[in-house]
């Protein structure tokens, strides 16, 4: 043991022993185990165990005894060179270690690909899955405004007289046909001119003539459309509201 050393423990006994107290009696006024205060005075470091905790009991003894506190601990610390670096933390005390480099490089590799993966899954799902096709139910309309326009339309169309036969179609130039297999509320506009606006029930069927025609259907699926006699078949679903200008 260096000269260093030994002067380390004889500093605490001598300055104990000057002031006449007891070994016992410094371990019960300061809540350290005697045991441990004969270990400082005899340098036994072994017998109190970690460096941390011999640091912590040299200062309360020194302060204890009217030492330095920070000198005691520097005295024991050149005993300890492989301990100095760390001399001066104690529990409670200690810096955070920050996170080793690959640790923070992990984390930022995981966040990046947990960003791409999810901007993948919503470009594949706005790729892959059908769009809803939105559509416009027809107009509401009141039980008399209905019937009045069911039984007078804004404008006397030109019907053929044939028109009404059941199962015929008026064939012929600039003309423009409409047969229901079910309900629908339709507007059809000829020349500029509204000629015809209402609900009309399933078996109805409407002849117009003129050079243009804008026809607005609110259940695609229930009128087939003739043109000059062409059968065009039905604009679209039951359902759907489709609008559709023809030349006559």
């Amino acid at each position: 043991m260096s000269g260093a050393s030994e002067a380390l423990g004889e500093r605490f006994r001598a300055a104990r022993e000057a002031r006449g107290i007891a070994l016992s009696k410094a371990a019960e006024e300061i809540r350290i185990r005697s045991l441990y205060l004969a270990a400082i005075e005899d340098e036994n470091w072994s017998t109190i165990g970690a460096p941390v905790y011999i640091r912590g009991f040299l200062r309360t003894y020194a302060r204890y005894l009217g030492l330095d506190p920070e000198e005691a601990v520097a005295a024991f610390n050149r005993t300890q060179p492989a301990q100095a670096a760390a001399a001066a933390a104690e529990p409670g005390h200690r810096e955070r270690a920050s996170a080793p480099a690959w640790l923070s490089a992990a984390l930022l590799w995981t966040a990046g690909t947990v960003a791409v993966l999810l901007i993948a899954f919503v470009v594949f799902t706005e790729l892959t899955l059908p769009r809803r096709t939105v559509v416009q139910t027809a107009p509401t309309e009141t039980a008399s405004a209905v019937a009045a326009t069911s039984a007078t339309p804004l404008a006397s169309p030109e019907v053929s007289p044939s028109a009404t036969q059941p199962g015929g179609v008026v064939a012929g130039a600039n003309s423009l046909a409409l047969v229901f297999s079910g309900p629908s509320w339709l507007r059809v506009t000829v020349d500029g001119n509204v000629s015809m606006e209402g609900t009309f029930p399933a078996g109805t069927s409407k002849t117009f003539h003129g050079k243009t025609a804008l026809v607005r259907i609110g259940n695609a699926g229930a009128v087939e459309i003739y043109v000059d006699g062409k059968d065009l078949g039905k604009l679209g679903k039951s359902g759907d509201v489709v609008e559709r200008a023809f030349r006559l």
